[in-house]
């Protein structure tokens, strides 16, 4: 699977995506099928070093505090291309500049946003937070940007396409280091050290909660605490706890306190001088965990809670600006010609726009009309993208057919952005469950690049790559959830 970006990026090779663009890619870093006697014990041992690392999640089907299972993973490394791994890598802070510009753009988020907000109520009520804290004056001109930009590589065009950019609650800084060690060491059971260096470092947890530690000494209290927004139910929790006891290695002055939107309404105040206070204790950085999705805000009290958070003189990942500059349809806009231009320079924009696929606007206008009778015609080329996060929200094949039949001549349809399908390689792994065999079966691979970014709207004090995650999913579903269980937590093994 080689690569030369330069001229394979070609945006005309896209026409090439449909149904029939699929690559078996044979290349794993072992011969397979592995003898069965040699699978087993390298399943249990895979398990067990998972376990007694804090691989784990807590199940979502027989739900206990107390018990952890390791989380859904793949035996083997995957493989992606070295040279698109590296170009996403170099790219990153340049991703997360943009971002930053873009979120200090009220002007341009407006102009994105001011008919999605007619008709999508959950990202209505960010933008009036946004609109609120903008009239009063914000209060805390720096922002923490714990980003992830998203991407498959693509097989029509031989390069790595951008699925997304995360900008509130990206998960897994944690737990996808952990794989990568435990695909070393099965590596190594193989004996297989020579494939070792294809394997690259994942600083991903040191590098986020660095950025969290320099955003607390900026706001300058050393009594003052770290505030994760958390769910009501927390499965993911080994991914969150090890970056509050990260946190306390790098630096033990540094303290973690962990409540839902609920107990922040009930439990949190502004001072005159609009200091956070929860439960007595003064905030210095938000990191969210929640407050993504419209489920986790069951009332006006958790309402209140993110005004209350956006109000105050905290630091926060993200503020609402910048949960804003993540949402589908700037995503969109940002893939217009000569828009990147206007917040990074022209070699930058270039550099950037090689990663984006086909984006399109519904927009209640002639572009909108083709682009909704395009995805009509041809439904398996495209993927139809709600203003959600958190996995499980978009729409594929038929559905798309029918979903936008029925908001055809509505504006219920300008909710929604359609984006070319993406075509990656499928590959051949072991997927490992609790309490079920081990399968080999065929998957699909998603890279994550997560990035730091600190600054003002006119000074940008810390920007730098912050490691990457990769997640697996059989390559017969859409959306491949690791909780869910139809997808798994992996690690990048590099090919030339």
């Amino acid at each position: 699977m080689s690569s030369n970006c330069e001229n394979e990026c070609d945006p005309s090779h896209c026409s090439l995506i449909g149904d029939n663009c699929k690559l078996t890619y044979n290349e794993s870093c072992v011969p397979l099928d592995i003898p069965e006697d040699i699978l087993n014990e390298l399943v249990d041992k895979a398990k067990d070093y998972a376990l007694m690392h804090g691989a784990c999640m807590r199940s979502k089907t027989a739900f206990d505090r107390d018990t952890l299972q390791f989380a859904p993973f793949f035996l083997l490394p995957s493989a992606f291309p070295k040279r698109e791994f590296e170009r996403v890598v170099k790219f990153q802070p340049i991703m997360n500049k943009l971002i930053h510009h873009v979120a200090q753009d009220y002007e341009f988020l407006k102009k994105c946003l001011k008919k999605t907000i007619m008709v999508d109520d959950f990202t209505s009520r960010l933008w009036k937070i946004y609109e609120t804290v903008r009239s009063e004056g914000i209060s805390q001109p720096h922002c923490l940007g714990l980003l992830r930009s998203d991407y498959f590589y693509n097989v029509p065009t031989l390069c790595a396409k951008q699925v997304e950019t995360n900008t509130i609650a990206s998960s897994f800084g944690a737990l996808s280091p952990k794989f990568g060690d435990l695909h070393r060491y099965i590596l190594g059971e193989l004996g297989k050290e020579e494939l070792l260096s294809k394997l690259p470092e994942n600083n991903a947890l040191e590098a986020l909660c660095d950025g969290m530690i320099e955003a607390w000494k900026i706001y300058g209290n050393p009594k003052a605490v770290v505030l994760f927004v958390i769910e009501d139910v927390t499965y993911n929790i080994c991914d969150q706890r090890f970056h509050e006891f990260e946190i306390r290695r790098q630096n033990p002055d540094v303290h973690v306190i962990r409540r839902n939107l609920t107990e922040i309404s009930k439990r949190g105040k502004l001072t005159d001088d609009k200091r956070l206070i929860i439960d007595d204790k003064e905030v210095a950085v938000v990191y969210f965990r929640a407050g993504y999705e419209p489920a986790q805000y069951h009332t006006d009290v958790e309402w209140d809670a993110r005004l209350l958070i956006e109000r105050s003189l905290a630091l926060k990942s993200p503020t609402i600006s910048y949960h804003l500059a993540g949402t589908k349809k700037v995503q969109q806009e940002l893939a217009m010609p000569g828009v990147l231009e206007r917040y990074i320079s022209e070699e930058e924009s270039k550099l950037l726009s090689q990663l984006f696929t086909g984006l399109y606007s519904l927009d209640l206008h002639p572009e909108g009309d083709k682009a909704v009778e395009m995805a009509i015609e041809y439904p398996e080329k495209y993927v139809l993208k709600p203003q959600r996060e958190g996995g499980g929200n978009n729409i594929y094949g038929e559905e798309i057919r029918t979903v936008l039949k029925r908001v055809q001549h509505s504006s219920e349809r300008e909710a929604y952005i359609l984006m070319d399908r993406i075509r990656p390689p499928i590959l051949s792994n072991y997927v490992v469950r609790p309490h079920e065999p081990v399968k080999l079966i065929d998957v699909v691979s998603e890279l994550g690049i997560f990035g730091v970014i600190i600054g003002t709207k006119d000074k940008i004090m810390v920007n730098k790559n912050a490691g990457h995650m990769l997640r697996t999913k059989m390559s017969t579903v859409n959306e491949g959830g690791v909780a869910a269980g139809q997808g798994g937590l992996d690690s990048v093994y590099l090919t030339d």
